[in-house]
């Protein structure tokens, strides 16, 4: 196990280059500059100066170079537009927030979804299991922006019920809509996945022979199924957290949330390379980090899956 770990873990610095080369490259190919978008327009003086102080006149290969050394060593360098703030102090301030909403998300998506899945399964080819099945249908279909757009109009507009927009913290009221809006998505696949797997462990051998000890049933259920049942689930709800967290950027810029999504969504549409860059490499090692996690669970819920 440890050293499928440790290749697993050599394996993210060629991903990584990789991820940052082309993330460079599109990102210089692309027409326009970072000041060529200002609210007011600057004279080409001034913006060569710009260039020359953010050395956007050195030679590409330079400014590959210079750049993936100093995010080796954790610098990202300064921000275009947020001149008062670095690029790792935009991600250290506005990392925490968006990692609340997208976990916080996920545990409700789980809490909710992983019942309703066994719930389906148990109740397979009812009314309990059509409803369920429809209900997370509809929850799949329906985009986390498109989601965030309907709440705000029932529940803050019409309603009143809760702010439109802010940050005021996790238990806060602004924080409800956010968080409701990531989790119907991961809500939805965690119904599915949890109804299906669930579908071919309760006629598994060993849980008729659970059953005809006399065992009940919710223990059979629950004790001896879905343990079994949560190795498909658990590798979607490794790529769920990366997409909850990764996909907060509509969710954030709608909601005017100062996570990192929301940054990082201002950064694409102001040129801020640096920003651009820091954001792309963190979600980057986050979502590869999260999928090594998922493969090193398997071993802790099957005994029968061994990395050699």
């Amino acid at each position: 196990m440890l050293r499928y770990i440790l290749r697993r873990l050599l394996l993210l610095i060629p991903t990584l280059l990789a991820i940052y080369t082309l993330t460079f490259l599109l990102m210089h190919a692309t027409p326009g500059g970072p000041w060529n978008y200002a609210a007011r327009p600057l004279r080409p003086e001034m913006i060569e100066r710009l260039k020359e102080k953010y050395h956007l006149n050195d030679p590409l290969l330079k400014q590959y170079v210079d750049y993936l050394v100093g995010a080796v060593q954790g610098d990202f360098g300064p921000s275009y537009r947020h001149q008062e703030r670095t690029v790792a102090q935009v991600i250290a301030d506005g990392f925490p927030i968006s990692v609340q909403i997208g976990v916080t998300g996920l545990l409700l998506a789980a809490v909710v979804g992983l019942p309703l899945g066994v719930l389906s399964a148990m109740r397979h080819n009812t009314w309990v299991d059509y409803l369920t099945t429809f209900l997370s249908v509809i929850g799949y279909a329906t985009p986390p922006y498109v989601a965030a757009v309907l709440f705000v109009l029932v529940f803050a507009l019409s309603l009143g019920w809760f702010p439109t927009s802010g940050w005021g913290g996790l238990f806060s009221n602004k924080a409800v809509l956010p968080v409701v809006t990531l989790s119907i998505t991961a809500m939805a696949l965690f119904v599915r996945y949890t109804r299906a797997s669930m579908l071919e462990v309760l006629g598994a051998d060993y849980l008729r022979t659970a059953r005809a000890k006399g065992l009940a049933e919710l223990a059979v259920v629950f004790r001896h199924g879905l343990r079994n049942a949560l190795i498909p689930v658990i590798t979607v709800g490794g790529v769920l957290l990366a997409d909850t967290i990764i996909g907060s950027f509509f969710v954030e810029t709608i909601f005017s949330l100062p996570g990192i999504g929301y940054y990082y969504v201002e950064s694409v549409l102001a040129r801020d390379y640096p920003l651009i860059m820091a954001g792309t490499l963190v979600y980057s090692a986050m979502l590869l980090g999260l999928n090594l996690v998922v493969d090193i669970s398997y071993a802790a819920l099957d005994p029968r899956v061994r990395y050699q």
